[in-house]
């Protein structure tokens, strides 16, 4: 069995690939897998991380959520939360690490994460899920009520800013409380596309006219949910100079649905023969606006123009507390090859290429977000986000 000097060595080559994973270029990971990617490194700091100054012993949990739970040591939470398989535990007791000690832990290594990809939100939203579900550990073994630590109006979320916990009180459940709660989450990632396809029905009619742009999975399982019993066509923007669009009509096309592909500059002309817009995104910001692939906002301004319902299918791991004052931080641009190859060099010392992979979309061009809990107005999104993240962890 590795020592605890190799667990830490190994966890920290693990963090190290998963920083450069995130800062190298290349192919895009999709979110869900950088989400639960995420979640399982957190897992591991929390499981093998050096927080607990309590002793020496430590209660090594596992990290395998398929696994059968262990009871944890020193006994259980109001909810008797316990660890769930992994290595076996070495003998003498277990140390009790305070709830402050974990949570410094993890926002300093999500610091980390986060600054190597700013534009990849899920990361910071992984790690403010992790923060709130040690909060709400502590608080159970605490003896507080969920009633009382619930927000239930604007003023109690402003004026609750004076009223701050140490989170210093030891708990020896709390390690395996908190790993549990994150494999339950790992099982809610897993289903986060069906539950969206799911109410495809309520939303998609037979006989109506889609409109989408360029490639995303939510999307596509969305629509291929609604064609198994309704007859629609789906009308697809190729999402220039990448053409994601492309990959999603050939996808669609293979389960009998029919696609048009057009290009960005046809999206206006052809927006008042739209039903509805359904689209993906990269990011659902605190005001309820998107970060989401270029072309987008030229979409949702012809919808509005037009009347047409503009949908947004997006999991809850997407939603993120930040909001757009720092737009720079949203930006993100790659090499203009796609639409300027190198090889026209003669005008390229004349001209500066600007190629961006994400648009802004404001709230009030937004009908309706759909994710894996249901459907909601973008003015709901700010009880949404009191839900799942903590007001103190808003800014890592």
């Amino acid at each position: 069995m590795p020592g605890a000097a190799e667990r830490g060595s190994e966890l920290s080559e693990q963090i190290e690939a998963f920083v450069a994973r995130l800062r190298g270029g290349g192919e895009r990971p999709r979110s869900e897998d950088t989400a639960r990617q995420t979640l399982s490194l957190l897992r591991k700091i929390i499981a093998h991380g050096r927080w607990s100054h309590a002793g020496e012993g430590r209660a090594a949990a596992g990290c395998g959520a398929g696994s059968k739970a262990a009871a944890a040591p020193g006994g259980g939470g109001s909810r008797g939360r316990a660890v769930a398989g992994g290595p076996s535990r070495p003998s003498g007791r277990a140390a009790a690490g305070s709830s402050g000690e974990l949570m410094d832990l993890i926002r300093t290594e999500g610091q980390r994460m986060t600054a190597a990809q700013p534009s990849e939100t899920t990361v910071g939203n992984m790690v403010r899920r992790v923060l709130k579900v040690i909060r709400e550990e502590y608080g159970r073994l605490h003896g507080r009520s969920e009633e009382s630590d619930q927000q239930e109006s604007l003023h109690k979320l402003l004026t609750s800013g004076g009223l701050r916990e140490d989170f210093s009180t030891p708990y020896p459940p709390l390690r395996a409380n908190v790993i549990e709660a994150i494999n339950e989450l790992l099982i809610e990632l897993e289903g986060t596309t069906d539950n969206i396809a799911m109410q495809a029905l309520e939303h998609i009619h037979s006989n109506e006219v889609i409109m989408t742009i360029g490639y995303s999975r939510t999307v596509e399982a969305f629509l291929k949910e609604a064609a198994r019993k309704r007859k629609f066509q789906v009308i697809v923007a190729e999402c220039a100079p990448f053409c994601q669009g492309h990959e999603m009509a050939v996808r669609l096309s293979k389960e009998n649905i029919e696609t048009t592909v057009m290009s960005d500059a046809a999206i206006f002309a052809v927006m008042s023969r739209v039903n509805k817009v359904i689209i993906g995104t990269k990011t659902i910001l605190a005001n309820g606006a998107l970060i989401a692939v270029s072309g987008t906002h030229t979409l949702a301004l012809a919808a509005k123009h037009h009347s047409t319902p503009l949908i947004v299918c997006a999991p809850m791991f997407k939603l993120s507390p930040q909001f757009p004052n720092e737009e720079d931080s949203f930006h993100k641009f790659v090499s203009p090859q796609e639409v300027l190859p190198f090889t026209e060099g003669e005008i390229l010392a004349k001209i500066n290429v600007h190629c961006p992979v994400f648009d802004y979309v404001p709230p009030e061009l937004i009908t309706l977000f759909i994710s894996n809990i249901g459907g909601n107005a973008p003015s709901y999104i700010y009880r949404l986000m009191s839900e799942l993240y903590h007001p103190d962890d808003y800014e890592l």
